[in-house]
């Protein structure tokens, strides 16, 4: 007896104590249940994180982030113009900016292109520097959701369109780049994979830059002391808009860019609402075969599922090559599916905040997230865009904890997740994975032993988003 007794305890030495999970995690049980909306906020913006891999750059910008940004750039020689008005200039249809999108306030040009406008044109648009206070609040409500009957066709016909030649500037794009990576860094994030092209970039004169020198441009941003202070690796994928009538040999150049530029660009993804047709994922079948045959190791995340209506997409774009599928919203409508994608190599991107405001949900009750974390089908939080929601990561888990009652260990497998199915080359993630699991265990240690104090110096910054929907207002 006083042998088996002895080994026994090597047992407990060597593996520590038989408590279930859940007994060794109820501290995180108490501080949910004990804790103010406010503490809760704290702990999870103090919260070590992973990535964020869904994440559109150019949606990502909070609307003073941008404003700042263009402001910024009047030192290079750029200078924008917006619309305050409209004339009428032209008859429907036949404007400079082509039929219904000539009646859209806000929208954003560079010089080159207002100084290509009628005089009854140019008489529509204001320089930003000279737009009065209240023209200037509704530039920046207008990039983003910020009342309760503005959904998707807001977003997906009216915000792009504004932001317009803002797109074209790749120091504003490192601009505004740096800014996320620096708020990003404040609530704990350390990897950012985000959708940003090299194309079309035009100089403060209007005359074009070259692939290669934008590519130098995002070279030097990302080597700079500025972007390392932020603790943020950032990778690239190249975005394709999948509905429109070119989207095949798009993609063929858009492989192409990835493989010349792949310190940069890590895969390419397919966007645009899936609600329209033209943009159905067997469409690329062909293509994608053709471009296996030349190129290796181009990893594929693509948008499939983002709808209120069952379909088969989910299971298509797995036929595409995908690893990766964003948003999922309606997998839940394909059991065979998700059957497959159990404990499998797919991951979900999981965007709980765009969802919502996009009415793919109308509330988290009918959200299937919770569903595919704990019947075992990887997933991931991620921000979507951002900017337009006025939110960030830290809203995303405050959102999963407040609605699905996430348990402590399944906190550590999403970051942990963000992580282990990025696009990152290995040895990156491996590291990265190591220090999230010791930045993770040693937070919850000094938790545990500081209670709130060990967060004291912690300083959250909430966006509208969560004030609005849940009361939690930070300055």
């Amino acid at each position: 007896m006083r042998i088996r007794l002895a080994f026994l305890g090597c047992l407990l030495g060597l593996f520590g104590p038989t408590l279930p999970a859940s007994a060794a995690d109820a501290w995180f049980d108490e501080v949910k249940a004990t804790a103010t909306p406010d503490q809760l906020y704290r702990f999870l913006y103090a919260l070590p994180k992973g990535g964020d891999l869904h994440n559109h750059l150019t949606g990502a910008v909070r609307s003073e982030w941008f404003w700042d940004s263009a402001m910024n750039q009047a030192s290079r020689g750029y200078v924008y113009y917006t619309r305050v008005r409209i004339e009428n200039c032209a008859p429907y249809g036949n404007n400079e900016f082509g039929g219904a999108k000539a009646l859209l306030l806000f929208k954003n040009i560079q010089s080159p292109t207002y100084a290509k406008l009628s005089d009854c044109s140019k008489s529509e648009f204001k320089r930003l520097q000279d737009l009065d206070a209240r023209e200037k609040q509704a530039w920046l409500n207008s990039m983003r959701l910020d009342e309760s009957y503005e959904g998707r066709d807001e977003f997906f016909d009216a915000i792009w369109d504004r932001i317009n030649d803002l797109l074209l500037n790749p120091y504003l794009i490192c601009d505004i780049l740096l800014r996320n990576m620096e708020a990003f860094g404040k609530e704990g994030l350390v990897y950012l994979e985000t959708q940003q092209g090299v194309e079309g970039a035009v100089k403060a004169d209007g005359t074009p830059y070259s692939n290669d020198d934008v590519a130098t441009i995002f070279r030097q941003f990302l080597a700079s002391p500025q972007a390392k202070a932020t603790g943020v690796e950032v990778r690239l994928q190249n975005a394709l808009l999948r509905f429109t009538p070119n989207a095949e040999q798009r993609l063929r150049e858009l492989y192409a860019i990835t493989d010349r530029y792949r310190d940069l660009y890590v895969g390419v993804n397919m966007v645009g609402r899936e609600d329209n047709d033209k943009g159905y994922p067997l469409r690329f079948l062909p293509v994608l075969r053709e471009l296996r045959h030349k190129y290796p190791d181009i990893n594929l995340s693509i948008h499939a599922g983002e709808v209120d209506e069952p379909n088969y997409h989910i299971r298509d774009t797995l036929l595409l090559g995908a690893q990766r599928i964003g948003h999922g919203v309606n997998l839940i409508t394909d059991p065979e599916t998700m059957l497959r994608m159990r404990n499998g190599p797919y991951m979900v991107e999981i965007n709980l905040i765009s969802n919502l405001l996009l009415e793919y949900v109308s509330d988290y009750s009918q959200h299937p997230f919770p569903e595919y974390l704990r019947v075992g089908i990887p997933v991931a939080l991620s921000t979507d865009d951002r900017g337009m929601w006025d939110s960030n990561l830290t809203d995303e888990f405050y959102v999963a904890v407040k609605e699905f009652n996430l348990s402590w260990p399944e906190i550590v497998k999403l970051g942990r997740n963000s992580l282990q199915y990025s696009f990152l080359d290995e040895p990156t993630k491996q590291r990265l994975l190591r220090e999230y699991e010791q930045r993770m265990t040693a937070f919850a240690q000094r938790f545990q032993k500081k209670g709130w104090a060990g967060l004291a110096d912690v300083k959250p910054v909430t966006y509208t988003f969560l004030c609005k929907h849940y009361q939690v207002c930070q300055p």
